[in-house]
């Protein structure tokens, strides 16, 4: 049985007449009576009969008309669904980010690829750069948003944005008042760092960044992400070094401010393997 019989036989029954289906189907009387002829020898029933010079369907075929229309329909969807997977309209994306990413770059992204492509699965989680790398080259996952401490071999990269380190301070620190701060000014603070395990990079260019400013900071406490950290300082533990954009606080606990200090800025990339051909993955990074 083939799907081309199966498409004469439901427009052969729609209009009760083979001339017409003929027309219908762009083919000619001959041919198509011999593809209805081929269905019922597959099927070893016979689907239609004249009754008094009246071409009508069978019982048999009466009950296999419904299925027939259904299988075509399956038929197209998979072809249609087949042609999507190949366009990356469909399927799944495994994205992982840092966490300062959720604050601009992960909506931004996220929302402009939601838009264009609203059928493929997102399959979204925190990762630290260092995992992100591993599931990269591993092909755990197809694409991270992430921030390189330098080139990853083996791996391809574009940056999406640059951002500033900006200092947390309680909202009642005595350098709260001014809009741009210098490190060398925090010298006497106690320090709320990322810990070493969740962010190894970013702990220690912080610390590189102070000894530079001619001091080494005093860790009080650590935290293993951004919202715990700027918790710690609002409640007056001390202060921290952070990768705008920040997260939302009340400003009457913990304020923000600029560093006067000639610091590059922090680079966050989109990354994945040249070695994944998904379709889903390259529509993502046509967006980004």
């Amino acid at each position: 049985m083939e799907l081309r019989q199966l498409q004469s036989f439901v427009v052969v029954a729609e209009e009760l007449n083979v001339g017409r289906a003929a027309v219908r189907l762009h083919l000619t009387q001959p041919s198509l009576s011999r593809q209805i002829a081929a269905l019922e020898r597959d099927l070893g029933v016979e689907l239609f009969a004249r009754v008094k010079k009246r071409f009508v369907l069978t019982a048999a075929g009466a009950a296999f008309l419904d299925d027939a229309r259904d299988l075509l329909r399956r038929a197209d969807d998979a072809v249609r669904t087949a042609q999507r997977t190949q366009r990356g309209e469909v399927g799944k994306l495994r994205l992982r980010f840092v966490q300062s990413a959720t604050f601009e770059a992960l909506p931004r992204l996220l929302g402009a690829f939601r838009t264009a492509y609203p059928d493929v699965v997102l399959d979204l989680e925190t990762m630290t750069t260092i995992r992100q790398t591993e599931a990269l080259r591993d092909g755990r996952i197809d694409v991270g948003l992430l921030r390189f401490p330098a080139g990853e071999p083996g791996l391809r990269s574009k940056v999406v944005s640059e951002d500033p380190l900006v200092a947390a301070l309680p909202a009642k620190h005595p350098l709260a008042k001014r809009r741009r701060i210098a490190l060398k000014d925090l010298a006497a603070d106690d320090f709320i760092l990322y810990t070493r395990a969740t962010g190894p990079s970013v702990h220690d260019v912080i610390v590189g960044y102070c000894q530079a400013a001619g001091f080494t900071p005093r860790i009080s406490q650590q935290g293993a992400d951004v919202q715990t950290i700027v918790s710690l300082v609002a409640a007056g533990l001390g202060v921290s070094l952070l990768i705008a954009p920040t997260p939302p606080i009340d400003p009457a606990a913990v304020v923000y401010r600029e560093l006067s200090d000639d610091l590059p800025p922090w680079r966050l990339s989109v990354a994945w393997s040249p070695a994944n051909e998904s379709p889903v993955l390259r529509q993502f990074l046509r967006l980004s």
